[in-house]
């Protein structure tokens, strides 16, 4: 049973509507421990100083580094005294269409949940983005940080993400891959090309026939090793990367390629029923 990490209110115009916000998305990372392969012991870390001395935990302070060993020490009472206030309350600031938010600008997803005797005005909110196409965007405190987040209704429900703040957006023209780009030619025969392999591989999206391969190879590894069987795993080879490729005669093969993978399954289909 998922448990709430924060509970509070949606502060919408003069009206509160009390909320408990859950996890959206457990992540299904493959965690290891390190260990010392010749004693199989676990590895402990230990803080230590520039002179390899070891460090009390109360004698650690925060450092801002000003120039090469150069610090600005900051401690935590100062910090606390700048956090900001815990308001409990997820803060509307305006509505706005879906489609003006940049993808780019999203971080963790939460469930929006009412509490009991809320459910009423959580559900006229949800209608009634849900009727205008809005999505809200808000402010709201959660373990002592500022969160700015996007407040969208999914399916008579609430989900909220949490944003990135647009000076931590890295500009793309930092990127020097990117130069000159506008400036290269495109053949109108290319595009065309171009344009029907997108067209043949366009599908509707079903997250479930989706799976994390890695993840699933890793785990079978571990119960191969633990029930005793070595295995061999072969290294992956490198792609050639400096391969002039035939751009039109590789985007016909892969059209190609494209089209008789949408026909194998109705081909199979065909075959077991004859």
């Amino acid at each position: 049973m998922p448990r709430a990490i924060w509970s509070g209110s949606i502060s919408f115009g003069l009206v509160n509507i009390p909320v408990k916000l859950y996890n959206a998305v457990s992540r299904k990372n493959v965690s290891f421990n390190q260990i010392d392969a010749r004693t199989r012991s676990r590895v402990r870390m230990q803080r230590v100083n520039a002179e390899g001395e070891e460090v009390p935990y109360e004698q650690i302070v925060k450092g801002y580094e000003l120039s090469p060993d150069q610090y600005v020490l900051i401690s935590p009472e100062e910090l606390d005294g700048l956090d900001p206030e815990a308001t409990h309350t997820v803060d509307i600031e305006q509505f706005i269409d879906l489609s003006e938010i940049d993808p780019i600008f999203y971080d963790s997803p939460y469930y929006v949940a009412p509490v009991k005797a809320a459910e009423k005005p959580y559900v006229l909110l949800v209608r009634a983005m849900e009727e205008q196409q809005k999505v809200a965007i808000a402010s709201f405190v959660m373990r002592t940080k500022q969160y700015l987040a996007a407040l969208r209704p999914k399916d008579g429900k609430l989900l909220i993400s949490t944003m990135v703040y647009a000076d931590e957006i890295v500009p793309d023209k930092e990127i020097p891959e990117f130069d000159g780009l506008e400036d290269i030619d495109v053949s109108a025969k290319e595009l065309a090309m171009a344009t029907q392999l997108i067209e043949s591989l366009s599908d509707d999206f079903v997250p479930d026939q989706f799976r994390d391969e890695y993840r699933e190879k890793v785990l079978d590894l571990i119960e191969q090793k633990a029930a005793g069987v070595e295995t061999v795993v072969a290294r992956p080879q490198p792609a050639d990367e400096g391969r002039v490729v035939d751009l039109m005669a590789a985007l016909e093969a892969s059209v190609q390629a494209a089209r008789e993978a949408r026909q194998a399954p109705a081909k199979k289909k065909k075959d077991k029923s004859a």
